[in-house]
């Protein structure tokens, strides 16, 4: 949860600032962010609402120290539902085994990003001495690009973890019963990819069927189809005389 809090935070602060108001957030980017992440559900609208509901400051120290009341607000409305949806998926789970699966999701995502890194920074000693091309010294640019790295690589780890905790499990049932029980919601309520309206609803319900929206796509597809330019001629080769009588070859003639 720690992690989670992290993390939470980077993306607070990535699509909301604290000098502006509230209505001028990527609140929709925030929760698409979150619900891609996290079997939430959470409507925009509940972001937003949390954001205008703000009174307290952070706590001057704390790790939300340097955020607006409305980003704290925000940023404890998305950790308390997310520390609810972790305690479902646990009250489903074996501890002992979900204790060995979470120490497996961490250590494999430091294992794949450690990786990344090591390429990245191999690359970097390599190229680092183009800089002294920029009248830069190669050694004080090579420690404060690695810096950048190092830090960027952290936040990836995290992210990552963020990204896979609540996608595995200690066995499938438990897996179904937490997907079961967890809060299903539709997201926007703006029109949709081909077209038409979604209407936001609570409780699994979608605004549309598959049926609707695979036919809605079909008739996307067909109408693209028929806007394509259709040759009505017979189809002339580059060595043919050309049509324009001229007697030249058509690629010597109109085929240039």
């Amino acid at each position: 949860m720690d992690i989670i809090e992290e993390v939470v935070i980077l993306k607070v602060e990535e699509f909301t600032t604290g000098d502006s108001d509230p209505t001028e957030w990527k609140v929709r980017a925030l929760a698409d962010w979150v619900n891609l992440n996290f079997p939430l559900g959470m409507p925009e609208a509940e972001i937003a609402k949390a954001a205008g509901a703000a009174k307290e400051p952070p706590v001057s120290g704390s790790i939300y120290d340097g955020l607006s009341p409305a980003q704290f607000a925000v940023c404890n409305f998305i950790s308390d539902k997310i520390r609810e949806a972790y305690e479902l998926k646990v009250s489903f789970e074996d501890p002992q085994k979900l204790a060995t699966v979470e120490r497996y999701t961490i250590l494999s995502a430091i294992d794949k990003l450690w990786q990344e890194h090591l390429y990245e920074m191999d690359s970097l000693r390599h190229s680092i001495g183009l800089r002294a091309h920029g009248q830069r010294d190669p050694l004080i640019e090579y420690k404060a690009e690695a810096f950048k790295i190092f830090d960027e690589l952290m936040v990836n780890v995290k992210t990552e973890i963020c990204h896979n905790v609540f996608r595995s499990a200690s066995s499938m049932i438990a897996f179904e019963n937490f997907l079961r029980n967890a809060p299903q919601q539709t997201l926007h309520q703006n029109p949709g990819a081909f077209g038409g309206t979604t209407t936001a609803s609570s409780g699994g319900g979608a605004g549309k069927k598959a049926s609707d929206i695979v036919s809605e796509a079909a008739a996307a597809t067909e109408a693209q189809a028929k806007a394509k330019p259709v040759r009505t001629g017979p189809k002339v080769g580059r060595n043919d005389p050309c049509p324009c009588g001229s007697g030249k070859k058509y690629k010597n003639c109109c085929g240039k």
